[in-house]
């Protein structure tokens, strides 16, 4: 049965689920096999495109360097909802002493018919020796009550990509999880 559950989560891109025996078994006990897992799936919300001006430096902190990006607007679309991202939002960043960087972006989205969502989205940027840095976040949507209000019912991860050179800008990707 264990077997089984690893065989569902690697196949999910669930690579902790190789950890799945040595994690039951340092907890003095096996696995509760007569419990299913559900195995989360994937569903594309939006994509944006986030201008952005430059970087400054807010000097360095007990934890490493601080820095702000200030966001200055930008485009979204996804299957249910389009428009624009608002000017007025900032990336607060910590670059810490051991090569992570930790983003921390709010900023507000206008859809097409005026409702404005805000967006907080927390990126961990990590280095990986040989290949593409990591690059995930957790992100918290919340629109106001009506045709968007599905949004805050969401539990959302995302992706953030560079446009530089070619624009100023990010693209992040999000995506619901359920």
């Amino acid at each position: 049965m264990e077997d089984t559950y690893r065989r569902a989560l690697l196949a999910a891109g669930l690579a902790g689920a190789a950890l799945l025996p040595a994690v039951a078994q340092a907890q003095g006990g096996p696995l509760v096999a007569d419990i299913p897992i559900a195995v989360p799936r994937c569903e594309f919300v939006y994509e944006a495109i986030v201008d952005i001006a430059p970087t400054m430096n807010l000097g360095e902190g007990p934890a490493g360097e601080r820095r702000m990006v200030p966001i200055t607007g930008g485009t979204f679309a996804g299957p249910r909802l389009r428009g624009r991202v608002l000017a007025g939002g900032a990336d607060r960043q910590l670059w810490r002493k051991d090569g992570v960087r930790q983003l921390d972006a709010l900023y507000e989205m206008q859809a097409e018919d005026g409702a404005v969502i805000t967006v907080h989205n927390k990126v961990v940027v990590a280095p990986v020796q040989g290949a593409p840095d990591y690059r995930f976040s957790t992100i918290e949507l919340v629109a106001p009550e009506g045709p968007h209000a599905w949004l805050n019912r969401l539990a959302s991860v995302g992706t953030l990509t560079s446009l530089r050179p070619q624009r100023e800008a990010v693209l992040v990707r999000v995506f619901s999880i359920g």
